[in-house]
């Protein structure tokens, strides 16, 4: 007799969600008990670390990756990681454990009230309606997370995985195709505006770079092209959960800002912007007025429903991004020369200055010690590089990732979340490939520490850095330990100040003092190494350097992951 249990276990290898991430409870435990040699048992010690890895791996992939869930408390601690998945675009497919479903009606010990527990997170969530009608809501899980790119849930009571499967019919298509094509036709009006524009400029977003897991990906090759047809600035959208476009290439123009009086002058005198992959526009701070100035056309381009929907454009395309711009760049007449273009077109030095550390004269510049320097077209370019700490002094964040960007191969995959130090990451680490910069865009802390694990564990020949805050890293340490145990060669450079820094210059700003104090009694390496991970402490430019020597060159092949425990200062001119 064929099993519930079993039909399930098909349709998991008919997708490929042959890796299983998890942390047990009881109402799980008719699923996971002996599981077949084909399916893979990865363990995380908190829900939180389960979708986060999973979140890093389903990007490694870009396809929807597995996660299963206890029930309230199991979906309830994962509420913040799901709510990450969605914002970031990530397909999941996600199974939550349920009580028996004979004796639901007398809410018995770890009954769950889930269907709104996750809120409007998930792009669906399924409580089957017979036991039978699991199978085909897995493949409908599939399917939804993978066309709205979010996570889908399917709610499973636990005894509903020995319920007998014979003859049933599976309500979900084996197979899904997704046309990509766009007609010229339809793109007549964005050809048109672009033509006629004399300053157009580009914002480049998180759906421009994806489906790029392995490469350099469709998306970044068409958007570029476009860009070069355009000659135009491309800048990155503010608060995105992954680089949009290559932010060594000369047209880059830096990121966004999030405000609308800053974001009105960073494109003023540019009378079309487009929007590629991203929201027109994503802010921070509310601000008065319009977004633009007057006169200025809007566009945009995305597969994103919902974005396309609320978007303020003049224009907008719910397309593939990657589709659109390679028709456009074939459709478009090509640039003027520089010297006919609008002042406005191209940024000094290619990119839009993001203040902070001013660069020092170059006879005083520090060379990069212990390695040689890479040729010109390999070395990620670092602007407004700051001075080593005076001899004694402690390390700015700036120090730290400078050094980094000096040392990143340029296929490094870097995940982020150190807010008070973004500006700074931004500025000095450029994003060479689609994976080059990653973060959580709903904004909330844990997600950096689990994805990192989740991300090398999909792409086992990437070199894999997780840039985090001591307090950032605190919501997802829990996912060191699966990390150590599954041999994941992830380096994890914690920033640590003791400190929520970014909320104690908001206070400042409010006027009033913090109510919170600092932490600086944690300490990170030694919670690491509780989790069985090798830990290093750094607190001086020599210690870091020589660390990043010895660990760097060998990342790409390294199976033991390591966390370097950076104490830093917070610099005294950072503002939110």
């Amino acid at each position: 007799m064929t099993t519930v249990r079993e039909a399930t276990f098909d349709v998991l290898r008919r997708y490929g969600l042959t890796t299983v991430f998890g942390n047990p409870g009881s109402t799980e435990v008719a699923l996971l008990t002996g599981l077949p040699d084909d399916l893979r048992f990865v363990l995380a010690l908190h829900e939180g670390s389960v979708v986060g890895m999973a979140t890093g791996w389903a990007i490694g992939h870009e396809a929807p990756a597995l996660a299963v869930l206890h029930t309230t408390a199991g979906l309830g601690n994962a509420v913040g990681a799901i709510a990450t998945a969605r914002v970031n675009r990530v397909p999941l497919v996600v199974l939550v454990g349920q009580q028996d479903r004979r004796h639901l009606a007398l809410e018995p010990f770890l009954t769950g009230h889930l269907s709104g527990l996750a809120g409007d997170y998930p792009v669906r969530v399924d409580q089957p309606v017979r036991a039978q009608d699991v199978p085909g809501a897995v493949a409908r899980a599939f399917h939804e997370a993978t066309t709205f790119r979010g996570p889908a849930l399917v709610v499973v009571p636990m005894d509903d995985w020995g319920a007998p499967f014979s003859g049933e019919t599976v309500a979900a298509p084996a197979r899904m195709v997704r046309p990509a094509s766009v007609s010229d036709d339809d793109l007549a009006p964005l050809v048109e505006l672009l033509s006629a524009a004399r300053s157009p400029a580009i914002v480049a977003g998180a759906g421009a770079g994806a489906g790029a897991g392995t490469g350099t990906g469709a998306g970044w090759d068409a958007l570029v092209l476009l860009a070069e047809r355009l000659g135009c600035p491309v800048f990155q959208e503010s608060f995105g959960g992954r680089a949009g476009f290559p932010q060594d290439h000369p047209q880059y123009a830096g990121v966004l800002p999030a405000d609308r009086v800053r974001l009105r002058e960073a494109l003023a005198g540019h009378d079309v912007v487009l929007a590629v992959g991203a929201p027109v526009f994503r802010q921070y701070p509310y601000a008065p007025g319009p977004l633009v100035a007057a006169g200025t056309s809007i566009a945009v381009i995305t597969d994103d429903p919902a974005e396309a929907h609320r978007s303020p454009a003049d224009l907008a395309y719910l397309a593939s991004p990657s589709a659109v711009c390679a028709r456009l760049t074939a459709l478009l007449p090509p640039s003027a020369p520089a010297a006919e273009r609008a002042p406005a077109e191209l940024p000094a030095a290619g990119r839009a200055p993001t203040s902070g550390i001013p660069e020092p004269p170059a006879a005083e510049r520090a060379p990069a010690s212990g390695i040689p320097e890479p040729p010109a077209a390999e070395r990620a370019p670092t602007t407004d590089i700051p001075e080593l700490p005076p001899a004694g002094r402690p390390l700015r964040a700036a120090h730290v990732l400078r050094e980094l960007a000096l040392r990143l191969p340029a296929d490094t995959v870097l995940v982020e979340e150190t807010p008070s130090s973004r500006p700074d990451l931004h500025r000095l680490v450029p994003a060479r490939t689609p994976l080059g910069f990653l973060s959580a865009a709903m904004g909330g802390l844990g997600f950096a520490v689990p994805a990192a694990v989740g991300l090398r564990m999909a792409l086992p020949d990437r070199p894999v850095v997780a840039v985090v805050g001591d307090g950032s890293a605190l919501y997802g340490v829990h996912a060191l330990w699966s990390a150590t145990h599954y041999r994941v060669g992830a380096l994890f450079v914690v920033l640590a100040n003791g400190r929520y820094a970014i909320m104690d210059r908001l206070a400042d700003k409010q006027g009033g003092k913090a109510p919170w104090p600092p932490f600086t009694e944690v300490d990170m390496g030694g919670l690491a190494r509780s989790l069985g991970c090798p830990a290093r402490r750094v607190d001086s430019y020599d210690e870091l350097t020589a660390a990043l020597d010895e660990v760097l060159p060998s990342l790409a092949v390294r199976e033991e992951p390591l966390l370097l425990d950076v104490t830093v200062t917070v610099d005294p001119d950072f503002q939110p």
